[in-house]
């Protein structure tokens, strides 16, 4: 897809802004939805949590995980092995830290807090 003859006259300090802001301008109109709705139904949250899970996942494969497999076939070794061993690292590195920090989950009380107990508060 061409970019608009415009767009190539225009200084890149200014595309950046421009970007930056609408970037900005978009996050807060997204956060600002907590003001319009009191209470979110538990589905539509489930589902707006998969989604943004899917879209992680996606965003982790071809901006980390391809190039990776891309750089370990160009130096001789299996492509897919130290990806594949790097991204169960990390899951698994994300699964003990969801089980040693202190947290509380959506809806459960400050009594069924995970995670060792501490004097942190809990908010």
């Amino acid at each position: 897809m061409a970019l608009p003859a415009w767009l190539s006259t225009v200084n890149p300090v200014w595309l950046a802004l421009i970007a930056t802001c609408f970037t900005w301008g978009v996050t807060a109109l997204g956060a600002a939805m907590v003001f319009l709705f009191k209470t979110v139904d538990r589905r539509v949250l489930d589902a707006m949590l998969g989604f943004a899970a899917g879209v992680m996942i996606a965003a982790s494969f071809w901006s980390l995980l391809a190039p990776a497999i891309d750089m370990a076939k160009e130096s001789g070794n299996s492509g897919w092995f130290q990806a594949a061993a790097g991204f169960l690292l990390g899951g698994l590195f994300v699964a003990a830290i969801d089980k040693v920090l202190p947290h509380l989950h959506l809806g459960l009380p400050k009594s069924q807090a995970e995670g060792i107990k501490t004097q942190w508060q809990r908010s």
